[in-house]
């Protein structure tokens, strides 16, 4: 039997953000902020418990953005400068933040959800993280002039939240990588590279690949899903 579960990401109530944005502005600040989130978080895990999931997730409700809700815990990071990039090979165009150094970790990134989240459902936890070669397709980077360079300097850093996820009784941690859709040639070259050793020394993982965030659909022949050889434990590939 196939254990069943969501891809991850979950709408956001309107009395925590705004709604059908990309990235959607917080309705509350502070305290009253980190409840709305919990309140959020707790909603869509009995929803999913209702609905007889057997891995349940929290629905990313603490996080603005897949990517920048990591970033925001990164060393490195420019925020207050952000430059206009193209997106998943120029199909759409965002102000992103820029890379300016060194990166590293300023400590833990989502401890305070995934501990939250456990406190909360006996069902297995799944929680999300984006995949290196997505968050290089989502950051400018001017200052380690290489993406293969800056998506394992980003793996490393993914391996080490992931691990400490690990501890904090998540069961399942899925890298989301829409980026493998659009950039074939730089997944055989560097990507899965990237994302291997991301999920090393996990127990379990799962890699996702959303089909949806290709820029034409149906894909051509050249973005068509094709079985990627990683080492995850499950593979699934989303498309609506």
């Amino acid at each position: 039997m196939f254990p069943t579960t969501v891809a991850g990401s979950l709408p956001k109530p309107g009395w925590l953000a705004e709604t059908d944005k990309l990235w959607p502005a917080w309705k509350q600040q502070g305290e009253a902020l980190a409840e709305a989130k919990r309140d959020a978080t707790v909603l869509w895990l009995k929803e999913q418990e209702q609905a007889g999931l057997d891995i349940v997730t929290d629905g990313e409700q603490s996080r603005q953005h897949f990517v920048h809700g990591f970033l925001a815990a990164v060393e490195g990071i420019d925020f207050e400068h952000k430059v206009k990039m193209g997106i998943r090979d120029n199909r759409y165009e965002a102000m992103v933040p820029q890379v300016t150094g060194p990166l590293r970790l300023k400590g833990r990134v989502h401890a305070s959800e995934a501990r939250i989240a456990r406190a909360y459902t006996t069902k297995k936890l799944e929680f999300t993280l984006p995949g290196p070669m997505t968050i290089v397709d989502t950051v400018a980077d001017a200052h380690y002039g290489s993406r293969a360079k800056l998506a394992m300097a980003f793996a490393e850093l993914l391996n080490q939240e992931a691990r400490a996820l690990q501890a904090d009784g998540v069961d399942v941690i899925q890298f989301d990588e829409p980026a493998f859709n659009v950039f074939m040639d730089d997944v055989k070259a560097w990507g899965i590279a990237a994302l291997h050793r991301a999920i090393e020394g996990l127990s379990c993982t799962k890699a996702r690949t959303c089909w949806s965030a290709s820029s034409t659909w149906p894909p051509t022949r050249s973005r068509r899903p094709r079985k990627s050889p990683t080492r995850s434990d499950a593979r699934c590939a989303t498309c609506r």
